[in-house]
């Protein structure tokens, strides 16, 4: 008899590549989670930043309130600064994801300061607004759909067995924050979501379109703010499907809906 499978985390990580936030309930919508990546930090030419080149951004813990965004220095917590989810300068800006042009708001200048500051560099935070619609990969798409600023899918699932037996490989165990999931699974095999298609979460149908690939991202420490060679290179021996090494599984939201930590996972 299978083992019922049942949602064990959920996890929202409201900019891109900046620390997730564990969540009770999730609002499921076509672009991922509600709050889930729908802002980012950009370069003075447009292009998004992500830890693969400033490891760094790890130490940045978002929070989010009510009515707004709180960032903070996980070594200095006093470093801090919020803003409301709605705020934005009206400033447009082009800027691009993976080859992706995308219109996108300023938040704010300050804001955008404050960051700068931090990484030493010149950067803006941006926001995606409603009118702004960036399409999945048509190989993937099942309704068309359309993504955040997320690397290219809307949702990663990854089962906990998987992470406990990668971890009985490595001499340094490593936590689940490295693979920035949306929602994480208790029961099961290690690797039971590899064979996962469509299922029923909740109030919400989703569908597995393809295996997560993964890449240097997984070596920082998000605690440290550093880059290491693991997991990554352990994943490679036993994971690698050509050029790539996979872990996880990338799904879409076939309607929205909410879903809870403890909803039974039903595989249709």
């Amino acid at each position: 008899m299978n083992q019922p499978l049942f949602v064990q985390n959920l996890y929202l990580y409201p900019i891109k590549s900046l620390g997730g936030i564990a969540v009770q309930e999730a609002q499921v919508e076509e672009r991922g989670f509600k709050y889930d990546r729908r802002w980012m930090l950009v370069d003075q030419s447009g292009e998004f930043l992500t830890q693969r080149q400033h490891p760094q951004l790890a130490l940045l813990q978002v929070a989010l309130g009510e009515s707004e965004l709180s960032v903070f220095s996980k070594v200095d917590p006093s470093r801090e600064i919020s803003f409301d989810l709605e705020m934005n300068s009206g400033k447009e800006l082009q800027v691009t994801v993976w080859g992706d042009v995308i219109t996108a708001l300023q938040v704010a200048p300050e804001v955008s300061i404050w960051f700068s500051d931090f990484l030493g560099m010149n950067v803006d935070l941006v926001l995606m607004p409603e009118s702004s619609h960036r399409k999945m990969d048509p190989r993937y798409a099942v309704q068309g759909e359309s993504v955040s600023f997320a690397d290219g899918m809307p949702y990663v699932f990854i089962g906990q067995s998987s992470l406990e037996e990668l971890n009985q490989r490595l001499e340094v165990p490593v936590s689940m924050d490295r693979f920035r999931p949306n929602l994480v699974f208790s029961g099961g095999e290690a690797y039971a979501e590899d064979q996962f298609k469509q299922l029923q979460i909740g109030e919400v149908e989703f569908q597995v379109v393809k295996p997560c690939a993964r890449c240097v991202m997984i070596t920082v420490d998000q605690e440290k703010g550093t880059k290491g060679k693991e997991p990554l290179t352990t994943l490679a021996t036993y994971r690698s499907q050509g050029s790539k090494v996979y872990f996880g599984q990338n799904a879409v939201a076939l309607a929205p809906g909410m879903v809870r930590v403890g909803d039974l996972i039903q595989q249709g």
